[in-house]
């Protein structure tokens, strides 16, 4: 168990993979309302729960398409570790969009468990 969470069986499945997708986006901008973060960290940060871990092959393309869409922007670091560090930083258009999935999240959760619960769709 990791914070609280379960392992689940089966996260590196195509079901769990298909989920993952559909939320990793919304998960990354949460990381960043804390504040900058670089790419290895945010893996780092999605690993803790074993469902959300991926891979820096999936996440540095969803961070450059965060930045193209105007959700995130980045700014150079330097690390005592190397060279220089990107940060993520979330931009207004980011938390507006973390603020309606944020409210939509709810109502969805409970539709999908509507339609798993056996007898709920009779």
């Amino acid at each position: 168990m990791v914070d609280g969470y379960a392992s689940i069986p089966g996260a590196d499945g195509r079901v769990a993979s298909q989920l993952r997708k559909g939320v990793l986006e919304y998960c990354v901008l949460a990381l960043l309302r804390d504040g900058p973060r670089y790419g290895v960290e945010l893996l780092a940060e999605l690993a803790r729960v074993d469902v959300m871990a991926t891979s820096q092959g999936t996440i540095y393309p969803l961070l450059s398409r965060l930045r193209r869409t105007g959700l995130a922007d980045t700014h150079l670091r330097e690390s005592e570790n190397g060279p220089p560090r990107r940060y993520y930083t979330l931009t207004d258009a980011g938390r507006s969009a973390l603020e309606e999935f944020t409210a939509n999240w709810p109502s969805f959760r409970t539709a999908v468990d509507h339609f798993l619960t056996p007898g709920e769709t009779t």
